[in-house]
């Protein structure tokens, strides 16, 4: 699957099975269902979970407990818009 692919799959009711728990998040935010995006990832360990639960956090407008999730994810919140981070995450998932 390639990033065109994945956003239009947004257009479905159901997210493609054979995406990975990142993706699987990322694709329910980008329908707007940021608490089912949060609960995917939420107690799973890795800089990966921790760079996507940063992103939500980040959506939320929650800004100190994104910063906490960049830390622990090793990285800086970016200095583009969410919707570009939407979309690095997700063709950083899809690679």
């Amino acid at each position: 699957m390639d990033f065109n692919e994945f956003k239009q799959s947004l257009q479905q009711e159901h997210p493609p099975t054979s995406l990975s728990v990142f993706l699987e998040s990322l694709w329910y935010e980008g329908k707007g269902n940021w608490k089912k995006a949060h609960d995917l990832v939420d107690d799973l360990p890795g800089t990966d979970a921790a760079r996507v639960h940063a992103y939500l956090h980040r959506v939320e407008g929650d800004e100190s407990n994104a910063g906490y999730w960049y830390r622990r994810a090793g990285t800086q919140r970016p200095a583009y818009s969410q919707e570009q981070e939407w979309e690095v995450l997700v063709r950083q998932f899809l690679q």
